[in-house]
């Protein structure tokens, strides 16, 4: 029987664990994985609507890149003027517009705007939000990037599963639109419930420029080297199952899908591992396991055993940029949102465009061999593991 106090400690369980802030932060990270996901099943369709070929496709991902790279540090900027809750607010509403802009695209210069658009929105949004879940973290003084960060995997994935079928269903100009109105409604209901953070003007205008010492670059540097192999994965993992190892189309999806599966599973649990085994620990057994994994699917004999190499890789990888993030959030004596957008950048810099190198040197070498030498980054991540202690929300009070 439940009593009233049960019922009132039930209450506070919830409310301590999941305070509004904590779900709206959760829900504006599912929303950005939706339209990074829904973009995969709609770039076969946007390529042959602008008439490019492959060469042509590839440079139009690369504004995709250089828009990420461009808006990142200036949303970094913003948040240590006007705090992370204005600039994740106003990101987020421009960046509900960019699946129609890339819709209604004809044109290559049109195109062209609209996927820099699309690119640089995502990145100043993904730099606000991964902000936004530091001060959550802080006020809650546990772990919950990692689940932030999952919330991002099962949104990913519901885009890009559901996708195809809406287009198929509804029309291109209708599933964007869908898309459109789906994302309005999530920011009109998380909206009031966003951490509301204020600037820290005292140390502000004396920060506000590139770090001048090492510590973010390195803590940058791990994310990099964390999230290459991340989009190898994603890029090159269904081709070199199909064309290597003789997987059928089918099965090929399968390198990424077990992937970002594993992924998203153990990003949930990410937080309670970190909260009770410290950062520094955590980040060392995920690496561990990653190069594990990476040097099964480099090496494997067939499809099914380079499936289960990806799967372990997405369970290695899978809190290690959450971790890197949340370290870069909370080092000491850097203006709020400073350190965090050299992360970011240096982080998504390497999804976005290590992909394209290892596609070039792929011609001459196979994938075979660069899944199996991918760990190498893995390594330098291990030696610089011990600034991960940043990342212990706990040990700051």
């Amino acid at each position: 029987m439940t009593t009233p106090e049960n019922a009132l400690a039930g209450k506070s369980f919830a409310r301590s664990y999941f305070p509004p802030t904590r779900i709206a932060i959760s829900g504006l990270f599912l929303l950005n994985g939706i339209f990074a996901g829904a973009w995969a099943p709609k770039i076969p369709e946007f390529a042959s609507r602008l008439g490019l070929t492959e060469a042509g496709l590839g440079l139009m991902i690369m504004c995709f890149g250089i828009g990420s790279l461009i808006l990142m540090p200036i949303a970094g900027i913003l948040i240590a003027h006007y705090g992370t809750t204005r600039t994740l607010k106003g990101a987020t509403v421009l960046f509900l517009s960019t699946m129609l802009l890339l819709s209604l695209a004809t044109t290559i210069p049109f195109g062209a705007v609209a996927i820099f658009c699309f690119g640089g929105l995502m990145g100043a949004m993904d730099v606000a939000m991964n902000g936004n879940a530091v001060e959550v973290e802080k006020s809650m003084r546990r772990a919950i990037m990692s689940s932030c960060h999952a919330f991002w995997s099962l949104g990913a994935f519901i885009g890009a599963t559901t996708g195809g079928f809406l287009m198929a269903a509804l029309g291109v100009m209708g599933h964007a639109a869908l898309l459109t109105v789906v994302g309005a409604v999530m920011l009109l209901v998380l909206w009031p419930r966003i951490l509301h953070d204020a600037p820290h003007p005292s140390e502000e205008h004396r920060k506000v420029r590139l770090p001048m010492t090492p510590l973010p670059w390195l803590i940058g540097l791990m994310a990099l080297f964390c999230m290459v192999p991340e989009g190898a994965i994603l890029d090159w993992g269904a081709l070199y199952m199909r064309d290597e190892l003789g997987a059928s189309l089918a099965l090929s999806g399968f390198a990424f899908g077990t992937f970002s599966l594993t992924m998203a599973v153990m990003r949930f649990a990410g937080d309670h591992v970190r909260d009770r085994f410290g950062a520094v620990r955590t980040l060392r057994f995920c690496t561990v396991t990653a190069i594990v994994g990476m040097v099964i699917a480099g090496t494997a004999p067939n499809a099914y055993v380079a499936m289960v190499g990806f799967a372990l890789c997405g369970v290695g990888i899978s809190n290690m940029v959450p971790i890197a993030f949340s370290a870069a959030g909370n080092l000491p004596g850097f203006a709020q949102g400073v350190a965090l957008s050299v992360t970011t950048a240096m982080g998504y810099s390497g999804s976005l465009f290590a992909p394209s190198v290892i596609g070039f040197i792929a011609e001459h070498t196979g994938f075979a061999l660069i899944f199996a030498l991918l760990p190498l980054l893995f390594i330098v991540v291990l030696l610089l593991s011990h600034h991960a202690v940043h990342a212990d929300v706990r040990d700051h009070h």
